[in-house]
C-alpha cells in the first residue's frame, strides 16, 4: 500500500532579517533539511514561507533559524501549493489565525528590546566591567577582556558552525570568528574583546536602519481607522473595518478618515488624498467618484459604496507592491552579490597569505604578521559592500510609494533614470480624462439660458459631453426647467419641449437643418473646432439660441511636467487614437510632437521603431488601451489612481496622474543610482585605505573593525538621505 504524503506550507515571522545576506543564509540552511521542498524569505515583511512534504518538521525549521541566529516570534500552518510568493494565500502572514508558538517580538519593538540589542548591551556592559577590573587588578586583566570577549563572541560563533554546516562556510560570523580567536592566540584579548563589540555594534546599526526603512512604508497602513459606520436598512453602527464586504455602504463624517477604497453614493465635499498620493491640494469629488482608504473626508457628510476588501485596498496594494519590489534585484545588486561570492573567500586567501607567507619565506616575526593577517580579515567583511545596493534601493522604493510613485522592483527603479523618450498617451494622461465646458457662446438667447436648456435636455444622461454640461450649470448653480415629450435621436442629438418651447441639443450640422446658422455664427464655430473642441448648438423653437464648447483640457501641470522632462535631455512624444485636429491643438498648445489616429497596434509599433533607432523608451498611459505599447516599452508606466492598473499591467505607476511626477521618477531613480556609486566607493574605498595602512603597519584590529563598521554605518545613513526625498 502506497501512503501519499500532502504538501504542506508554513509561514515564520522572523525577528533581525536585515539583508539579503541573512536571507540567503536562512534560504540555504532550510533547502538542507529533509522534507523541504521549497523555501521563501522576504527581508522586508520579515517573513520566511517552508514548503514541505507534510512531515512534522517545525521545530526542525525553528531550530535551523535560531541556530542561525534569528528569533522565531510566530509560527503559523498555511494550506497552499506553494510560496510563489511571501504572502500567505494572498495575505501577509500576519493575518493568519494559527499561530502555535509564543509571540515574544510585538511589532515595534525598541533597539533595546531586540536580541541584537541586548546581546551588545551585554557585551559592552561586559567589556567595561573588564576594563575596570584590569585597572584594579592587573594581574586579571587578559582574563577579564577573554570573559567579556566571550559573551559576544560564543553567539557569533555558534552562527558561524550553524552557516558553515548549512553550506557557507564564508560568512561575515565565521570571519569574525577566526579574527578574535586568532587575536586571543596572539594575547591580543583586549582588542578581540573591543572588536567582538564595535561589529555587534554595527549589526544593531544595520537592523535600526533596516527597519526604519521597512517601518517608513509600513506607516502607511496606520492611516487607515479601525472602525467604519456601517450603514444597513436605514440604521447606522461602528464596525471594525477590517471585516466591511464589498458592495456595504458606509457613512464618512466630515473630518474623519476614510475606512475604505469606494465609489460615492450620495454627497459632496473636498478630499485630502495627500496620504495616498502626495497631492498636496484637496480635490472636490461627488456622486460616482473612486474615493481612497486612508484619505481624510473634508467639508460634506458621504455615503460611500465599498469596492475593496481591508486586504485588497490602495494602501495594502501599495504597501504589498513595496515590499515585492524590494525582493526584486536591481542589475546593480545582482552583479555585487555575484562579486561577494568570490569576493570573501579572496579575503580569506589574502589574509592567510600575509600571515603565513611573510614568515615562512622571508623570516617575519609570527605574532606581527598573524595579527596583520587577523586585522584584514575583519576588514574584509563585505557587510557594506552587500547592503550598498539594496539599501538604497529599499530607501528610494518607500520614499516613491509615499508620494504616490509606484515602482515593481530595483531594475525598474534604475532603468527609469536612463530613459530618452518618454511617449505619452493623450487621454487621462496628459489631459484630466472627462470633458470639460470652455465656452458658452450666446446667439439668440443669453448665456444662462443657453446653458440651463441645454442641462435641462442631458439631465440624467450618462454620456460624457452631457456630464460634462451638467456640471457646468450645477457650479453655477442653474435651476433647471422641466421638461415634457423628451427624445433623444440617434446620432444627432436631443429634444425636449421646455418652458412651451421645442429646444434641440446636437451637432452643428444636425441643428443647422432645423434653424439655419449665419456665416458668423458658422465661423465662430469652426474657431472652436480647430481648437480640438467639439460644439454643440443649442435650438430654442426656429432659432439658433447659442453654442457650448467642450474640451478634454490639458492636466493643470502637463506644461510644466514635460518642461522638466525636456530639461534633462528626454524627448517626449504624443501617441494618440485622437482625430488630428484635436491631438495637433494639444501638441501646439504643449508644444510637442504629435502622432494621432492610431490603433493600440500602432502606438506598439512606433514604440518598437523608437528602440530600433537606439532610444530608450518610456510609455504613460492608462494602463488599459495602452497595455500593448506599454508591455513593449522598456519602461511602462501607468497614469492615474488605478493600483489595479499598476499591479497588472505596467512597470510603474503614478497614482494621483501628475505629469511633473513622471520627471520626479527620473529623478528619483538618478539620485539613487548617485547613492549607490557613493555607497559602493565608501565600502571598497575605506578598506582599500585600511588594506594599505594594516599591511605597512600602520593599523591593527581596532581601526580594521572601525573601518567595516564605519562603512556600514556610512553607507546605510547615506541609504536612509533617500527617504527624505518623499518630503520634498
Amino acid at each position: 500500500m502506497t501512503v501519499t504524503t500532502r504538501a504542506a506550507k508554513i509561514s515564520l515571522q522572523v525577528e533581525g532579517m536585515d539583508c539579503a545576506s541573512c536571507a540567503t543564509k536562512i534560504e540555504t540552511a532550510l533547502h538542507r533539511i529533509d522534507g523541504v521542498t521549497d523555501v521563501a524569505v522576504s527581508v522586508p515583511r520579515g517573513t520566511v514561507t517552508v514548503l514541505h512534504d507534510g512531515k512534522e518538521i517545525d521545530d526542525r525549521v525553528r531550530k535551523q533559524i535560531s541556530d542561525l541566529g534569528y528569533q522565531v516570534t510566530r509560527l503559523e500552518a498555511v494550506s497552499g501549493d506553494g510560496p510563489k510568493d511571501n504572502r500567505v494565500d494572498g495575505k501577509p502572514p500576519h493575518e493568519e489565525s494559527h499561530s502555535h508558538i509564543d509571540e515574544r517580538a510585538a511589532p515595534g519593538q525598541r533597539w533595546w528590546q531586540t536580541r541584537k540589542g541586548m546581546l551588545t548591551i551585554a557585551s559592552g556592559a561586559a567589556l567595561a566591567i573588564a576594563f575596570l577590573v584590569g585597572k584594579a587588578v592587573p594581574a586579571t586583566e587578559q582574563w577579564a577582556f577573554l570573559l567579556a570577549m566571550m559573551v559576544g563572541l560564543i553567539p557569533i560563533a555558534r552562527r558561524s558552525l550553524s552557516a558553515a554546516r548549512a553550506g557557507m562556510p564564508f560568512s561575515i560570523e565565521m570571519l569574525m570568528t577566526i579574527a578574535a580567536v586568532g587575536a586571543i592566540i596572539i594575547g591580543a584579548a583586549e582588542e578581540a574583546a573591543a572588536v567582538v563589540f564595535l561589529f555587534l555594534i554595527g549589526e544593531l546599526l544595520e537592523g535600526v536602519a533596516a527597519n526604519r526603512a521597512r517601518a517608513s512604508i509600513q506607516d502607511l497602513t496606520k492611516l487607515i481607522p479601525k472602525t467604519a459606520r456601517l450603514e444597513d436598512n436605514g440604521q447606522v453602527s461602528e464596525v471594525q473595518a477590517d471585516t466591511l464586504a464589498v458592495g456595504a455602504i458606509i457613512q464618512i463624517r466630515p473630518g474623519d478618515r476614510i475606512s475604505a477604497d469606494g465609489v460615492i453614493v450620495s454627497g459632496e465635499s473636498s478630499i485630502d488624498e495627500a496620504p495616498v498620493t502626495g497631492e498636496s491640494t484637496p480635490i472636490r469629488k461627488g456622486p460616482e467618484e473612486i474615493v481612497f482608504a486612508g484619505t481624510v473626508n473634508g467639508d460634506g457628510l458621504l455615503r460611500v459604496r465599498v469596492t475593496a476588501a481591508a486586504s485588497d485596498n490602495t494602501i495594502a496594494r501599495v504597501v504589498r507592491l513595496v515590499e515585492e519590489a524590494q525582493e526584486s534585484k536591481a542589475p546593480t545588486e545582482r552583479f555585487i552579490d555575484r562579486f561577494s561570492r568570490y569576493y570573501t573567500p579572496g579575503v580569506v586567501a589574502v589574509a592567510a597569505l600575509v600571515a603565513f607567507v611573510p614568515p615562512l619565506l622571508f623570516g617575519g616575526g609570527w605574532s606581527g604578521w598573524i595579527y596583520k593577517g587577523l586585522a584584514i580579515l575583519l576588514i574584509g567583511c563585505p557587510c557594506a559592500l552587500v547592503i550598498s545596493t539594496p539599501a538604497a534601493i529599499a530607501a528610494s522604493l518607500s520614499a516613491g510609494a509615499r508620494r504616490g510613485l509606484l515602482m515593481k522592483g530595483g531594475a525598474v527603479l534604475e532603468q527609469i533614470g536612463k530613459i530618452t523618450v518618454a511617449c505619452f498617451d493623450k487621454t487621462g494622461t496628459l489631459t484630466v480624462g472627462k470633458p470639460q465646458v470652455t465656452d458658452i457662446i450666446s446667439f439668440g438667447r443669453n448665456e444662462a439660458d443657453v446653458l440651463r436648456f441645454a442641462a435641462a435636455l442631458e439631465a440624467g444622461s450618462s454620456h460624457p459631453l452631457a456630464k460634462a454640461i451638467l456640471r457646468k450649470a450645477g457650479e453655477r448653480q442653474l435651476s433647471l426647467p422641466p421638461t415634457s415629450d423628451a427624445n433623444a435621436i440617434g446620432g444627432v442629438g436631443v429634444r425636449a419641449v421646455v418652458e412651451g418651447i421645442e429646444v434641440f441639443v446636437g451637432s452643428p450640422k444636425a441643428a443647422g437643418e432645423r434653424a439655419p446658422m449665419t456665416s458668423e455664427q458658422s465661423s465662430q464655430v469652426s474657431a472652436l473646432n480647430h481648437e480640438g473642441k467639439t460644439v454643440s448648438i443649442v435650438v430654442a423653437g426656429h432659432e439658433v439660441a447659442g453654442a457650448i464648447a467642450m474640451r478634454d483640457e490639458l492636466r493643470p501641470d502637463a506644461r510644466a511636467g514635460l518642461k522638466a522632462l525636456t530639461e534633462v535631455g528626454i524627448k517626449a512624444v504624443l501617441l494618440t487614437g485622437d482625430n488630428r485636429r484635436t491631438a495637433n491643438a494639444i501638441g501646439e498648445q504643449l508644444g510637442i510632437e504629435v502622432q494621432s489616429e492610431l490603433l493600440p497596434e500602432d502606438k506598439q509599433r512606433i514604440v518598437g521603431q523608437f528602440q530600433k533607432e537606439g532610444w530608450l523608451v518610456a510609455k504613460i498611459g492608462d494602463g488599459i488601451n495602452d497595455a500593448p505599447a506599454l508591455a513593449a516599452a522598456d519602461v511602462g508606466i501607468a497614469m492615474g489612481g488605478g493600483a489595479d492598473v499598476a499591479l497588472e499591467t505596467a512597470d510603474a505607476a503614478i497614482l494621483h496622474g501628475r505629469v511633473l511626477d513622471v520627471a520626479a521618477m527620473v529623478d528619483l531613480s538618478k539620485r539613487t543610482m548617485i547613492n549607490i556609486r557613493q555607497n559602493i566607493a565608501v565600502a571598497l574605498g575605506l578598506k582599500a585605505v585600511f588594506l594599505v595602512t594594516t599591511v605597512i603597519g600602520v593599523t591593527g584590529l581596532w581601526p580594521a573593525i572601525l573601518a567595516d563598521t564605519g562603512a556600514t554605518v556610512l553607507v546605510t545613513l547615506n541609504a536612509l538621505r533617500l527617504l527624505k526625498v518623499a518630503e520634498n
